[in-house]
């Protein structure tokens, strides 16, 4: 088994909880607290915060970590709060027409979802699209099949875009089943048909490496697979689909904002062309600088070889239930693994055992001080950079235990 990329003496990790749930919240990295503690102290004494060091020169590196970290430039980054608030920027931005249609896969995520079921007062359709034969989602989630390797999930929304398709939202990786998607596959089928690929990138930022080509936007928060705390991630947006939308229409989206040396109520000012103008405003240092520390490590050592190193661990993992009740879903989730076909969730789908099933044998895990996640039908366990072969034995001993 290959050493963790990213060393876990990094982590504030103990043995008696194994954090296999970064889909839900990743750990933040010891560094982060340090940055956070260092300016909460300068915030303590604000004539320690510096204009240029820290106003500008924060979010300024953030856009570049973050442009390195998805292989974009850093004039396509805008920092935002959350995925869901870089979603409803876009929502908002696009300039739509009575009768314009977003596509999506069934089962998104409410943050892929709600930004556009909101602009149904405008005309705009939300339509869903089952992904293969017994998908299910909503009230009926429980009941859903699970994706397997022959699936062919790109097929189904490639033939579901029609003339009215203005915009094609969906997930890298899905929260519940795991599921990757082939977005250079999708974003050229949209290139064609003059559609805009819009993806969610949150399940899959910094434990795979994107491809941003034929894309039109990516948006992601820092707390899952980027390790840092809630409330700061971003949003890459291509520069000719940028231009067609409204800006944010914030004091700093303008030309020339923070030159105090002209009249602040000097409004005549062109919006800026880069990822500045979809920026909600003042920035969130504290927040920013966390971030910031998070994408370095990360970078540090390179998604690719997070991805690789996950990958083993699931491999390790799948290979250990092979004699176990699990057999089936191993083998499952085996097929998708080798076809490229997932991220770094393993979601075993429930198999009958239903809500009341998956809950007990999430508390059975609790006891033994291993923390998983349960979405919609599915078992999540979660390996980053910073999990260990001793980490998959102790999650197979939970497992064929239960």
């Amino acid at each position: 088994m290959s050493t963790p990329p990213l060393n876990p003496a990094l982590f504030h990790l103990d043995p008696d909880h194994l954090w296999v749930m970064h889909c839900a919240e990743g750990p933040v990295p010891r560094a982060g607290m340090r940055v956070a503690r260092a300016f909460m102290q300068k915030e303590l004494q604000p004539w320690e915060v510096r204009w240029e060091e820290d106003f500008q020169g924060i979010p300024v590196a953030v856009r570049r970590e973050a442009a390195d970290l998805v292989g974009g430039r850093a004039e396509d980054i805008s920092l935002t709060p959350t995925t869901s608030s870089g979603l409803v920027t876009l929502a908002q931005g696009i300039p739509w027409h009575l009768g314009d249609e977003v596509l999506a896969p069934l089962g998104e995520f409410p943050s892929n979802a709600w930004p556009w079921l909101a602009l149904r007062p405008r005309g705009v359709r939300f339509r869903e699209v089952p992904l293969w034969e017994g998908h299910l989602a909503g009230a009926a989630a429980w009941a859903s099949e699970p994706p397997r390797a022959e699936s062919d999930p790109e097929g189904r929304l490639i033939e579901a875009l029609d003339p009215r398709t203005r915009v094609l939202a969906l997930s890298w990786v899905r929260f519940q089943d795991g599921l990757r998607l082939d977005l250079p596959r999708l974003g050229a089928a949209c290139r064609e048909r003059g559609v805009h690929l819009v993806v969610d990138g949150i399940q899959g930022a910094g434990t795979v490496p994107i491809n941003l080509e034929s894309l039109s936007a990516f948006a992601t928060g820092g707390h899952k697979g980027l390790l840092a705390p809630q409330g700061m991630g971003f949003l890459w947006t291509a520069e000719d689909f940028r231009q067609s939308l409204s800006p944010s229409g914030t004091w700093l989206s303008v030309e020339a904002a923070t030159d105090f040396s002209r009249p602040s109520t000097d409004f005549d000012r062109g919006w800026l062309a880069d990822g500045r103008a979809l920026e909600p405003g003042g920035p969130n240092l504290l927040q920013a600088s966390t971030l910031l520390e998070s994408l370095r490590l990360i970078s540090g050592v390179g998604v690719p070889a997070i991805e690789a190193h996950v990958a083993l661990l699931q491999t390790a993992l799948l290979d250990a239930l092979g004699g176990s009740k699990w057999r089936p879903e191993a083998e499952r989730l085996q097929a998708l693994l080798r076809g490229g076909r997932l991220g770094s969730i393993l979601a075993f789908h429930h198999g009958g055992q239903g809500q009341d099933g998956l809950e007990r044998l999430l508390k059975a895990g609790y006891h033994r001080g291993v923390f998983a996640s349960v979405r919609e039908g599915y078992l999540r366990v979660a390996f980053h950079g910073f999990h260990t072969e001793a980490d998959v034995e102790r999650v197979a001993a939970w497992l064929h235990e239960a």
